[in-house]
């Protein structure tokens, strides 16, 4: 999917939501430590199994799933 090769989905670890690298890290734990401006540095400093690049691609599967369409509605 997308080349987000470190996002995973395996129903036997955390119920099957998206994690990394097939760790107990999900991606939202993730998101939302940045989102509540947790710099990277930090992040891999509290988790050090996780990679710059996990947390690049954690990002990217978010934005991929908050992707707005607009489907045109026909009026009458």
């Amino acid at each position: 999917m997308l080349g987000l090769e470190r996002v995973t989905f395996d129903p036997r670890i955390m119920a099957g939501q998206a994690c990394i690298r097939g760790m107990r890290i999900p991606v939202s734990l993730v998101v939302n430590l940045v989102a509540n401006g947790k710099s990277v540095e930090k992040i891999l400093e509290e988790y050090p199994d996780l990679e710059p690049e996990d947390i690049r691609q954690s990002l990217l599967y978010a934005a991929w799933l908050t992707q707005e369409r607009v489907y045109p509605f026909k009026t009458a």
